[in-house]
């Protein structure tokens, strides 16, 4: 795929709204193009998350596992990105993933991700209100279930 395509699917991801063009270019240039092979695992739960990936084309299937069961969390396709949080933090990964199609991927580094921050500080701030928010979404839905969960 031309970079223009990455280009286009990278701004429709969440975490890049507000991103113009050029630091789209910049995230898609310094990004690792992808093509798995359906089948073929992506990451696995455990891993130490230095990555995210983001799906261009195809279908990626994320999962579990528990005692030798497999445990599907669900699928996912274009413009999902996989594990962004490792982009962010130090941490591992939450799930398995795997391509359940043919898929071709772009995989952004934390390294790379943290140098478009440094070069574009009104993005880390545009990121920090953005995760700042969906956290407090987070905590909200988690406080109107607790009463579920009270004994």
């Amino acid at each position: 795929m031309a970079l223009d395509d990455d280009i286009r699917v990278l701004s429709t991801v969440r975490l890049f709204e507000g991103f113009t063009n050029e630091q789209l270019r910049l995230l898609a240039f310094g990004a690792e193009a992808l093509d798995i092979p359906a089948g073929e695992i992506i990451y696995r739960e455990g891993e130490v998350a230095e990555t995210a990936y983001v799906v261009i084309t195809g279908r990626v299937r994320i999962f579990r596992e528990r005692d030798g069961e497999v445990v599907s969390l669900g699928a996912v396709g274009p413009g999902t990105m996989l594990g962004e949080i490792g982009l962010i933090a130090e941490t591992a990964r939450l799930t398995s993933a795997a391509a359940e199609t043919e898929v071709h991927t772009v995989r952004l580094s934390r390294k790379m991700f943290r140098r478009i921050l440094e070069e574009y500080p009104e993005l880390a701030a545009l990121l920090h209100t953005r995760i700042a928010a969906d956290l407090h979404q987070l905590v909200n839905r988690i406080s109107l279930l607790a009463p579920r969960f009270a004994s």
